[in-house]
């Protein structure tokens, strides 16, 4: 195995499968740390995606190392620990803590962070996060109800996460191509930073970065940054590029729309939705803390609508409808209601002929996986940058697009049933 990857949530562990994938590794992705028996012997990647991202600094490191454990044990050569491309993280962590944790199980003294998507809009320059143009704590980002981001200076906000020094790689380094990056990690390193964050503003960028970077015990990113180790691999053992492909096999049967994400793009996504006529439910976490609405009458509502094309659940709201379920029940027991929600919905749905499913959020598509007993899949055809579907490896046979909030056009909810043969 090349790589082992540990990514912070489930919808990034999958857009990094996807990514690797698509540049010719291997690749497995697994819910939580792998299985015993499960057979990673045919792998250039695992990509083991946790739950991690806002729970607990010293939990996500537990989970991370026990995951880096794992990957060790089944030859990782290299390990990667992913995150969101747009760093959400809080001033506790946990990308810093993480990070932290993983280089003193590397036994190594360095690394990078570089979280920028270019495909999707997320770009570094001097160590400032852009979304779609705009920097981090102007966008959408800043009203996120778990790690709202109010800084786009990533040196500044990881630097608050870490006791180690953080330093920067900027755009003339990586613009002069691998040895120049090269050059200039050990310049960064000479000087005593031991994380540095790297600008990236096209694909070019990373697949450099990717390029130098390859043969560190511990790197670190979005799944943009994975763009070049593939190549870097597959120079390394004589092997030529992948042909790409379209369409995916997928089990026959009904299909749902699961959406917990408030996202901007996801709030886009419903609309369209909605508007196309998309048969509807909408939970409210204040209905359902309240008994008013429950997981059954979700689940007699599906059972009233047509057989053909999708339905939609979804908890999507606009930022001042969350902030109003948030004061009332609390930040973190509103999302937890809507998730716990959401999940048992799932659980049901496989007995009732429900096979082809698209999950948008992160938080939401952990919760779904968990209750359907999903615990490693098959990475399939690209749906929009990031989000590909997804095929199920053991216990119920089931088509997943397991989408991050943040990702995918306004027709995404409408376009992706297209793929599915």
């Amino acid at each position: 195995m090349k790589l082992g990857c540990i990514a912070d949530d489930l919808t990034g562990a999958t857009d990094l499968a996807l990514m690797l994938a698509r540049e010719g590794l291997r690749t497995i992705q697994t819910i939580g740390v792998p299985r015993a028996d499960l057979d990673l012997s045919g792998a250039d990647a695992v990509v083991v995606a946790l739950k991690s991202r806002t729970i607990l600094a010293q939990e996500a490191i537990a989970q991370s190392l026990a995951a880096a454990e794992s990957l060790k044990k089944n030859g990782a050569q290299h390990l990667f620990f992913k995150y969101c491309s747009t760093f959400d993280s809080t001033d506790e962590g946990n990308i810093g803590p993480v990070t932290e944790a993983l280089l003193a199980f590397t036994a190594s003294d360095f690394t990078f962070a570089c979280p920028a998507f270019p495909a999707n809009g997320r770009t570094v320059y001097k160590g400032h996060l852009f979304v779609n143009g705009v920097p981090l704590h102007e966008s959408s980002m800043k009203d996120h109800p778990l790690t709202p981001m109010r800084d786009s200076n990533l040196v500044r906000v990881l630097q608050r996460q870490t006791k180690l020094s953080v330093g920067l790689v900027a755009c003339e380094d990586v613009e002069a191509g691998p040895d120049a990056i090269r050059h200039a990690f050990a310049r960064e390193k000479a000087v005593g930073h031991q994380i540095v964050i790297v600008d990236a503003l096209n694909d070019s960028h990373l697949r450099a970065i990717g390029l130098a970077a390859a043969d560190l015990p511990l790197m670190t990113g979005g799944s943009g940054v994975a763009m070049g180790l593939p190549a870097a691999y597959r120079q390394s053992e004589g092997r030529e590029a992948p042909s790409s492909s379209t369409g995916f096999d997928a089990p026959a049967g009904r299909s749902i729309i699961l959406a917990g994400s408030c996202s901007s793009a996801t709030q886009g996504q419903v609309k369209t939705a909605l508007d196309a006529g998309i048969p509807a439910l909408r939970l409210d976490p204040r209905d359902l803390a309240s008994g008013a609405m429950t997981p059954q009458t979700a689940l007699d509502w599906l059972g009233s609508q047509p057989s053909q094309g999708p339905a939609l659940i979804y908890s999507t709201a606009n930022p001042d409808d969350v902030q109003a379920a948030q004061s009332r029940l609390g930040r973190m027991h509103a999302g937890e209601i809507v998730e716990n929600t959401l999940a048992e919905i799932a659980k049901a749905l496989p007995a009732l002929g429900f096979t082809r499913l698209i999950v948008a959020g992160g938080e939401t598509s952990g919760a779904v996986v968990n209750a359907l007993d999903v615990d490693a899949l098959a990475i399939g055809s690209e749906i929009d940058p990031g989000v590909p579907w997804t095929r199920s490896l053991a216990g119920n046979d089931l088509a997943l697009a397991l989408k991050s909030g943040n990702f995918g056009t306004p027709d995404f909810f409408l376009k992706a049933w297209n793929m599915l043969r």
